[in-house]
């Protein structure tokens, strides 16, 4: 009998330059938003409010942008880390459009890179996704490396193939939504009077509150993405027994508690690298610190960019506290995220 289930890409079933694209494409309306705001406490005014986004010079106010990255991301992950041991990092990711409520999105990968592990097991597969909308537009595109486990430990190992990957995106090719212009932006309903300028590099910024991580809500943050990857809801696929909280859900819940100190980076444009230090379980609170690494002017009135390292920690880890003298991140560390926002110059 023929099988009808699938089980998923093991690392053998990847080869360099295959080109992979995903179903089912999905419509995203305001009810994703009304979601997203609900499992985080997302309140940037931009996403919030069509009257500030009009102020801004936008139409209307787009979808948030981790909403985009979510389906994106979610689209793929039934062909690239189904069977995957962890997510382990992300580069040259890049906002090309806002999603408009209204939008349909799809997502498509290239392998660029595979490398088998010393123990034979697994291996680390690199993609470029790209995500489109309905008109064939691209809306964002980022470059990821994944750990699946192999199928059959006796498969040959591939040559190993390492992508190389811009460590920083040059802010001079930052794409800023059309029409975008923060000269009569408002500070009060922005929640924050903070412009660019006010804002150091290697400053520190404490958001100071926590969130404690719910069973239930992450995994209901991971079905609204159609994330399958087993390791989110299969308690018997892990030796420890835990569901892991799939990584996205951690970036989306420190980028809302990085409001209180950077309310008025509005918009993520850039994603120059991510790590997913440590796994995060249900029953951690979650607290999280930036530090400014740079910023830059960019050709829309009013508009910089600065570019944040967002950190997210369990609580009691200390603020600006990231790696040991080893080089390896503390324990206490769950997420280690670099990207470039929009900001009031």
């Amino acid at each position: 009998m023929a099988a009808k289930t699938n089980p998923g890409r093991f690392f053998e079933d990847y080869a360099i330059g295959q080109v992979i694209d995903h179903a089912v494409p999905r419509t995203v309306k305001m009810g994703e938003r009304a979601l997203y705001h609900a499992l985080y406490p997302a309140r940037h005014a931009l996403y919030s409010s069509d009257a500030f986004a009009q102020s801004c010079g936008l139409p209307f106010s787009p979808l948030d942008d981790l909403i985009a990255f979510h389906v994106v991301f979610g689209k793929t992950v039934p062909d690239v880390s189904l069977n995957a041991v962890a997510n382990l990092g992300y580069a040259e990711g890049r906002w090309r459009l806002p999603v408009w409520p209204g939008d349909t999105l799809r997502s498509s990968s290239e392998v660029i890179g595979l490398k088998q592990n010393s123990n034979g097991k697994s291996g680390v597969v690199y993609v470029r996704t790209r995500g489109l909308n309905q008109h064939g537009e691209l809306v964002m595109d980022y470059v990821r490396w994944v750990m699946v486990r192999k199928n059959d430990p006796a498969a040959p190992a591939p040559e190993t193939v390492i992508p190389e990957l811009d460590a920083v995106i040059d802010p001079a090719t930052l794409v800023i939504p059309e029409g975008l212009d923060f000269t009569g932006y408002d500070f009060t309903l922005a929640g924050e009077p903070h412009r660019m300028a006010d804002y150091e590099i290697g400053e520190i910024i404490d958001h100071v509150d926590g969130v404690t991580l719910e069973e239930a809500e992450h995994m209901m943050a991971t079905r609204l993405w159609q994330n399958t990857a087993k390791v989110h809801f299969d308690a018997t696929f892990r030796p420890d027994g835990q569901r892991l909280i799939y990584g996205g859900h951690i970036i989306s819940l420190a980028r809302a508690l990085s409001f209180n100190g950077l309310a008025n980076a509005q918009m993520i444009v850039g994603l120059n690298g991510g790590a997913h230090a440590n796994p995060a379980f249900s029953g951690l609170t979650v607290r999280a610190w930036s530090e400014v690494l740079d910023k830059a002017e960019t050709r829309a009135p009013g508009v910089g960019a600065i570019r944040l390292r967002l950190v997210a920690v369990k609580s009691g880890a200390e603020a600006g506290s990231l790696k040991g003298e080893d080089g390896k991140y503390l324990p206490d560390v769950l997420l280690d995220l670099d990207y470039w926002a929009l900001m009031p110059l």
